[in-house]
């Protein structure tokens, strides 16, 4: 079930809001901290009937054609995947990657979204090697085998 008719418009209104707010809200050198922030759910906010899949079809089709954050659209959908299904009910980790084979100098960076330890939004390339994931919880922790 993906929930009432009245939850279903709520939360397209809200992730809409939220896709197009977000960009602004995100600058170029924010920290880390600050984007976390923005992951988290205010517990005011609640869509337990939307199922993972109803959620990330929303997100994805939201941030198809972004004006801003072009280049960061893995970030993007991540932070709005991670926010909207916390908010659900749904314990996710949103992980963070760098590419090993970037040249000195550049750095390529990537996250991805996992539920029940598969990845669901942004696979990352093999080259990929994670540095960081964020707990469904709230809580941050470093990644296994960096």
């Amino acid at each position: 079930m993906k929930g009432s008719l009245t939850t279903r418009i709520w939360f397209r209104v809200t992730l809409w809001c939220d896709a197009r707010l977000l960009p602004l809200r995100i600058s170029r050198n924010a920290t880390l901290d600050r984007v976390l922030a923005l992951a988290r759910s205010p517990r005011s906010i609640r869509f337990e009937a939307l199922s993972v899949a109803y959620i990330l079809k929303r997100v994805c089709k939201t941030t198809r054609r972004p004006l801003l954050m072009r280049d960061r659209r893995c970030l993007r959908q991540g932070i709005l995947a991670y926010r909207f299904m916390s908010a659900a009910g749904h314990k996710v980790q949103l992980h963070f990657g760098v590419d090993r084979t970037a040249r000195t100098g550049s750095v390529k960076a990537h996250c991805w979204l996992v539920h029940d330890g598969q990845i669901i939004l942004n696979p990352p390339e093999p080259t990929m090697v994670e540095v960081f994931a964020y707990g469904a919880e709230g809580a941050a922790a470093e990644a296994t085998n960096a």
